[in-house]
């Protein structure tokens, strides 16, 4: 039987816009208490007042090592407890490596990969403490198959799924669910970096998923009973080529 998320306390990163945003929408649809964390304090106070008093800021940058470090006393200061975690906060590159800027990949790697990472391990103590709780990791469909237009962007998330496959199994015991979404291209901000008739095709083709389609498969994800793990799951537009 799908279990509720009525009481429980979710935190999302990244959650002013886009996916994370999305996802917050559907967490607080299905009764959930969502913490909201972005670093863009103007658009995180702006959506938490559209979505309401069970929607709570918190104003955080996930690259910053003390920010982390006062992130789980914040979400519990704020929201009482916490049940779920969603690492979404991340950037994209796409291009030609021999083109590529990197200064620019140094800081979508320490957002992707090394962000993530922090973010997830500051949470564990509290959640194998209390022996349950979900932790879900936006990945990416290029982190299962390498996307040629997209190098770092690709390594970036096959370590996203690296890592989601080693941490499962070491936190299963303590009854710690860890899964990864993979959606293919996704029409956010983020894509801004794509040439734009490769965009206008993607529009115009159907190429291209919206945010709320990731938020459902992450709200399936979430709801499964306790016995059920969902590792990954690939979430791709009807007509794509992966």
């Amino acid at each position: 039987m799908a279990q509720d998320l009525s009481g429980k306390v979710v935190a999302i990163t990244g959650a002013a816009s886009g996916i994370g945003l999305a996802c917050a929408q559907a967490c607080l649809a299905a009764g959930a208490r969502v913490v909201l964390i972005d670093r863009a304090p103007d658009a995180l106070q702006t959506v938490c007042t559209t979505l309401g008093t069970e929607a709570i800021p918190l104003e955080l940058d996930v690259t910053s090592r003390a920010s982390v470090a006062g992130m789980v006393p914040s979400i519990l200061q704020k929201a009482g407890r916490l049940d779920v975690f969603h690492a979404n906060a991340g950037a994209y590159i796409g291009g030609e490596v021999v083109d590529g800027d990197p200064d620019a990949w140094d800081r979508m790697l320490n957002l992707n990969v090394n962000a993530a990472f922090r973010t997830v391990q500051a949470v564990l103590p509290h959640m194998v403490a209390q022996k349950s709780g979900d932790i879900i990791l936006t990945s990416s469909v290029a982190g299962l198959v390498p996307v040629v237009w997209e190098p770092i962007y690709t390594a970036s998330k096959h370590a996203v799924q690296a890592f989601v496959h080693t941490v499962r199994r070491q936190v299963a015991k303590h009854g710690i669910r860890v899964g990864a979404i993979a959606p293919g291209p996704v029409h956010t901000a983020l894509l801004s970096d794509w040439p734009k008739a490769k965009l206008d095709d993607a529009i115009a083709s159907g190429g291209l998923i919206q945010p709320q389609d990731v938020a459902e498969a992450v709200l399936f994800m979430l709801t499964r009973p306790r016995t059920v793990t969902i590792r990954d799951l690939v979430i791709l537009p009807l007509t794509t080529d992966l």
